[in-house]
């Protein structure tokens, strides 16, 4: 049998499904998973309860984190023989935050034609509500969840111009929120929880004051955090000595994260400023 005669290649969908309310799901999107071939679903059991809910009958099969390597590369083959695929997390766009981005890079490669189906996102759900006259925003999704890689990253965020925008789960909020008022302040933030569902909780406030609000309830539902820049301020010294002084006097940063600020910015050895920031916090405890 000739090419000629060959199945073209079928289309692989990236459909956005709502991050709560199942209103908030598209026309063109209920059309595609219903004409689909195939839904690749980050958790079929929580895919199969919006389904049902708009009577699509496709069938379904898991796509999550741990087997997304295996699982693209079985995908592409079903779709360079034809059939077509709609991919969908458990929640919002995929690829974001979730799994997806190796599916589509593969899919790529081998010439797959791509069609993403805007819908529900939780990041432009979230900024639309928190009232921030900043057009510009860093989004970073989940923190690490090491303490030590997770203060890292804030340490390097200290001076950032934007809204920084974090997800997290109920379990590690108080962690995070711990983290950002002993690096970068106690800054203004905004708290969106539970978005677009019964319970939507919307709260504007201070790092300190979230931190508490966190501390009085079990918190249900993953949150997204928006953190406001802080006033930037340039650091004061002509040597290390001054240096160290200035941010011991000025910040709420520890020594080991000043330590670890002052030798990225100087290209100094980080065991060097440690050593010299000993005496210098030890002398402010005193």
């Amino acid at each position: 049998m000739g090419k000629d005669n060959e199945k073209p290649a079928g289309t692989l969908y990236i459909a956005a499904t709502p991050i709560g309310n199942l209103e908030d799901i598209t026309l063109r999107c209920l059309r595609v998973l219903g004409d689909v071939d195939l839904i690749a679903a980050e958790d079929t059991r929580h895919t199969r309860k919006l389904l049902t809910h708009f009577d699509i009958s496709t069938p379904l099969i898991s796509y999550y984190r741990e087997k997304e390597a295996e699982r693209s590369v079985q995908l592409v083959e079903r779709l360079l023989g034809g059939e077509s695929i709609a991919l969908v997390s458990d929640a919002g766009t995929p690829g974001i935050s979730d799994p997806g981005a190796m599916l589509v890079a593969r899919a790529r490669i081998v010439g797959i034609e791509i069609v993403p189906l805007p819908g529900a996102s939780a990041i432009t759900t979230a900024f639309s509500a928190a009232g921030l006259t900043n057009p510009h925003f860093l989004f970073l999704g989940f923190a690490p969840s090491k303490k030590s890689q997770r203060r890292s990253l804030l340490t390097s965020l200290i001076d950032a111009q934007w809204p920084i925008i974090f997800y997290e789960s109920p379990r590690r909020i108080q962690g995070l929120l711990t983290d950002i008022l002993n690096i970068m302040g106690d800054r203004q933030a905004f708290w969106g929880r539970e978005l677009t569902k019964a319970y939507e909780e919307l709260k504007s406030d201070t790092i300190a004051n979230l931190l508490d609000f966190a501390a009085l309830k079990k918190n249900r539902g993953e949150i997204v955090l928006i953190v406001e820049p802080g006033i930037i301020t340039c650091a004061e010294g002509e040597n290390l000595q001054e240096l160290l002084i200035w941010y011991r006097d000025n910040t709420q940063m520890s020594l080991k994260d000043v330590s670890r600020k002052i030798a990225g910015d100087l290209g100094l050895s980080r065991s060097n400023v440690y050593q010299e920031a000993l005496g210098i916090f030890k002398n402010k405890e005193q």
